[in-house]
C-alpha cells in the first residue's frame, strides 16, 4: 500500500521550542508549544487564559478591523482601539472638505455623536479546530497535484456545507505549514461599528511617508471605534436601536509602563510571510514582484502627489489611495534592501545544499526531485508572472477608470438578454458603484496616470502579453498614449458622473460596447486571465514543491523549531522590550518620548506639522498621569515580537494580560523579515498606550473615553 502523506500529528513531533522572539502560534497549540518558555520570560498567565473556547479569554478582545488590519476591545461598552491608519479609508469617507476629519480630526462627546462608518465590520473569532485528518488524510502520496487540489477542496466544502450560516457569521479553512496542515475556523461578524475619535493626521500619521518602516519613530497612531450590537447583544446591521456591544472580554489598560527586557506578547491578523521560499522565489519577489511594484507605483505616486500638493480637494480625495500605494511601494524597497544587505539567498542556498544531500538518502526518495522541480517551474513562470505583475499595477489598479468600468459587465449582459429586470437590477448596482467612486475621484487626474501607465506596459512587457485594445494605439495613436487617454477621457460614458446617469437613462448595448474604457477594461481582464492561465499551469508544480520542500525539511531537523507563515488569521507572538544596533557604534534605544515630536518639527513640512494645542500640552508638561518615573511623555517604543503587515493595530499585551501599546510599523533595517527573520534586528514598532490616552484625555479632552477603561495604574 502507498504511503499516505504526513499527518499533522507526526509533523508536529518535529517541533521544538527556541527563539522565543521568532514565530506567529496558534493558539490552540500554545499549551504544547509556547506557554512554559513565556512563563519564564515574565507571563503571568495561563494557556487558558489566552485562548479558550468555553471561557472568557484574551481572543475574545481580539478583531479584524475593516479587511486587513487587528482591533482590541478596552471597555465594557464596545469601546475599540487600532491604528490610524487602519481606520484611514473610513476617516477619509466620513470626511469632507468642510469638516475634514483627517486633517482635524474628530471626538464625539457621547455615543449620540459617534459616527456610523458604513461597511466597516469588527470579526471576532469564535474557534479553530484541526481539520487535517478529514481534509488530506485520505490522499496518497504520488496523487498528481491538480488531483490533489480537487479533493482537498471538494473535502473543504463537504465540511463548511454542513455549518450553520448566517448574514453574522463566517467559516473558513486554511491550509498552513505549505498545505500540509488545515484548520477550520469559525468567525462572528459585528457590522454597525462608528468612529468615536481620531487625532488629526499629524499626530497620527506623524512623520508621514518620510518615517514610514523607520525607527526613532514619534507617531500616534491610533484611532477609536465602538462596536455596536442589538439588545439581546448579537450582531446586526446599522440601527439606531442599536446599543454598545458587550465583549466577553475586554483588555484592562495599563498606564505603568515598562523597562527593558520586560514580557510583551501581540495577539492579531498577520496577513503573509514567506519564511520558507527557496532561493529561485526570493529572486523572483526581488526582480518580478517588487522591482515592478517600485518603478511602476513610484510614478504613479508622483503623478498623485504633484496633484495633492496643488488642491485640497485632490488631496484629501486620494490621501488613502497615496497612502495604500506608497506603504508597500517603500516596504519594497526596503525589502530589496535587506534581502541583498543580510544575504538571504546565500543563506537559502546553503539550507538547499543541505537538503539536497539530505534527499539523496536512502529512505528520503519522495524528496530527491524537490528542489529541482522548484527550480523549473519558478523559471517556467517567470515571463506570464512578470506580465501578471505588471498588468495588475499598471492598468488593472495604476489608472482607477478601467477597474470602475468593469463594473458595466452585468449591465452588458442584462442588455444582451433583453431582460428589463435584469436590466434594472444592473442598472441599480452600477450606480451604487458611483455614488462611491466619484466621490475620490479627479478623472484629469486619473487622465495623467492611465497615459504613463500604457506607456510603462507597452514599453516594459513583451508583445504577447498585450491586451489587444493596446493594438489601436499603436495604429490608430502612432503610440502616443497620451494622445488615446484624450480621447478616452473626452468621450467616455464613465468619465463623467452626468454623462453616466444620462446614459444609464437609456442604454444601449453598442454605445457601451464601443466605449474606450469599456473596452480597455474587457480586453484588459480578458489578457489577465490568460496570463493567469499560464502562470497556473506552473503553479501547480510548485505548490507540490513547496508542500514537499517544508515538510522534509521538518523531517530532516526534527529538533528545529517551525510554525506556519501568516496567513490572516490569528496568531501570537511573544519576546520583549527592548533596544537594537542598526549599524556600527549606532545604538537605538527602545522608546522616544514626546521631546522627539518637538525636535522633528518643521512648519514648512506638511509631514513634521506640529498642532498648536500639543506645542503648549509640551511646553507645560501637562502629561497627567500618563508620564513615566522621569516625567517624560513616552510615544512609542520597540520590541522583538514578530509581525508582519495585518498585524497593524494588533495590541501588545504585558506578562498580566495588559494592554501597553499599539503594534503598527516594522523597521528598515528588517524589511526583509516577511521573507527571513532577523532575531537581532527585527522590531515591531509600537504606540505607547500611555501616549494614546494622554491624547485622548488631555488633547481631545474626551475624558468620558478614558473613565470607560480598566485602567491599571
Amino acid at each position: 500500500m502507498m504511503r499516505k502523506i504526513l499527518s499533522i500529528t507526526l509533523i508536529f513531533t518535529f517541533i521544538s521550542v527556541s527563539n522565543a522572539d521568532e514565530g506567529m502560534w496558534l493558539l490552540p497549540l500554545l499549551e504544547k508549544l509556547n506557554i512554559g518558555t513565556m512563563q519564564e520570560m515574565g507571563l503571568n498567565l495561563s494557556a487558558e487564559d489566552i485562548y479558550s473556547i468555553n471561557n472568557s479569554s484574551i481572543k475574545d478582545a481580539i478583531v479584524i478591523f475593516d479587511r486587513g488590519c487587528t482591533g482590541e476591545m478596552v471597555s465594557k461598552e464596545g469601546l475599540l482601539l487600532t491604528n490610524h491608519h487602519c481606520g484611514y479609508d473610513k476617516i477619509q469617507m466620513l470626511s469632507s472638505l468642510e469638516n475634514n476629519y483627517l486633517e482635524d480630526g474628530f471626538w464625539a462627546s457621547n455615543k449620540a455623536e459617534e459616527l456610523p462608518a458604513q461597511g466597516l465590520n469588527a470579526t471576532f473569532l469564535k474557534s479553530i479546530k484541526d481539520v487535517t485528518n478529514q481534509i488530506i488524510g485520505d490522499i496518497e502520496d504520488d496523487i498528481i497535484e491538480s488531483e490533489r487540489s480537487k479533493i482537498i477542496n471538494d473535502n473543504i466544502e463537504k465540511i463548511l456545507s454542513e455549518i450553520d450560516k448566517n448574514d453574522f457569521s463566517r467559516a473558513e479553512i486554511k491550509p498552513y505549514f505549505d498545505n500540509n496542515q488545515y484548520f477550520l475556523l469559525e468567525y462572528v461578524i459585528y457590522k454597525d461599528v462608528r468612529l468615536v475619535g481620531t487625532p488629526p493626521s499629524s499626530i497620527g500619521k506623524y512623520g508621514y511617508d518620510t518615517d514610514n518602516w523607520v525607527w526613532p519613530r514619534h507617531t500616534g497612531d491610533f484611532a477609536v471605534f465602538r462596536v455596536y450590537a442589538d439588545k439581546e447583544n448579537n450582531p446586526s446591521e446599522y440601527s439606531d436601536e442599536n446599543i454598545p456591544y458587550t465583549p466577553k472580554h475586554h483588555l484592562p489598560v495599563s498606564i505603568k509602563g515598562y523597562e527593558k527586557g520586560d514580557f510583551a506578547m501581540t495577539l492579531g491578523y498577520p496577513g503573509s510571510t514567506f519564511r520558507y521560499l527557496t532561493s529561485w522565489g526570493i529572486e523572483e519577489r526581488i526582480n518580478e514582484n517588487n522591482n515592478t511594484l517600485i518603478k511602476v507605483r513610484g510614478v504613479k505616486q508622483d503623478i498623485w502627489s504633484e496633484a495633492m500638493n496643488n488642491d485640497p480637494k485632490t488631496r484629501l480625495q486620494y490621501a488613502s489611495k497615496y497612502s495604500r500605494s506608497s506603504n508597500y511601494w517603500k516596504n519594497s524597497i526596503g525589502m530589496n534592501r535587506g534581502l541583498e544587505r543580510l544575504h538571504v539567498i546565500e543563506q537559502k542556498r546553503a539550507i538547499e545544499d543541505e537538503f539536497s544531500k539530505w534527499a539523496n538518502i536512502d529512505g528520503n526518495d519522495k524528496y530527491k526531485d524537490v528542489l529541482k522541480d522548484l527550480e523549473v517551474g519558478y523559471n517556467n513562470r517567470k515571463a506570464p508572472f512578470r506580465a501578471q505583475i505588471y498588468l495588475r499595477e499598471t492598468l488593472l489598479m495604476g489608472t482607477e477608470i478601467y477597474l470602475f468600468a468593469r463594473n458595466a459587465e452585468s449591465l452588458e449582459d442584462a442588455l444582451k438578454s433583453n431582460d428589463k429586470e435584469k436590466i434594472s437590477k444592473a442598472i441599480e448596482e452600477l450606480k451604487n458603484d458611483a455614488d462611491d467612486f466619484y466621490k475620490d475621484y479627479n478623472p484629469k487626474l486619473d487622465k495623467l496616470v492611465l497615459a504613463e501607465m500604457i506607456s510603462l506596459y507597452i514599453s516594459d512587457v513583451e508583445t504577447k502579453y498585450h491586451p489587444t485594445f493596446l493594438n489601436s494605439i499603436k495604429t490608430k495613436y502612432k503610440n502616443n498614449s497620451q494622445k488615446y487617454a484624450e480621447r478616452l477621457f473626452a468621450k467616455s460614458i464613465f468619465t463623467n458622473r452626468d454623462r453616466l446617469n444620462k446614459f444609464l437613462d437609456n442604454p444601449n448595448l453598442k454605445v457601451l460596447q464601443k466605449d474606450l474604457a469599456y473596452i480597455g477594461t474587457v480586453s484588459t481582464f480578458d489578457k489577465y486571465r490568460e496570463i493567469y492561465n499560464e502562470v497556473s499551469t506552473s503553479n501547480n508544480q510548485l505548490d507540490r514543491g513547496k508542500r514537499l520542500f517544508l515538510a522534509g525539511l521538518m523531517k530532516m531537523n526534527p529538533e528545529k523549531t517551525y510554525y506556519s507563515d501568516a496567513n490572516f488569521t490569528m496568531r501570537l507572538s511573544y519576546g520583549s522590550v527592548g533596544d537594537y544596533e542598526p549599524s556600527d557604534a549606532v545604538i537605538y534605544k527602545h522608546y522616544t518620548t514626546l521631546e522627539g515630536v518637538m525636535e522633528k518639527e518643521d512648519p514648512n513640512d506638511r509631514d513634521f506639522y506640529v498642532d498648536t494645542r500639543l506645542k503648549e500640552l509640551y511646553e507645560a508638561k501637562d502629561y497627567g498621569k500618563y508620564a513615566d518615573n522621569a516625567g517624560k511623555l513616552c510615544v512609542n517604543f520597540i520590541s522583538n515580537n514578530d509581525i508582519t503587515g495585518g498585524n497593524s493595530g494588533s495590541p501588545v499585551i504585558n506578562g498580566d494580560g495588559e494592554l501597553i501599546g499599539l503594534a503598527f510599523d516594522g523597521n528598515w533595517e528588517a524589511m526583509s523579515g516577511d521573507i527571513a527573520f532577523e532575531k537581532e534586528l527585527q522590531k515591531s514598532i509600537n504606540v505607547d498606550i500611555r501616549y494614546v490616552l494622554f491624547i485622548i484625555d488631555k488633547f481631545a479632552g474626551a475624558t468620558h473615553l478614558i473613565d470607560e477603561m480598566t485602567i491599571i495604574e
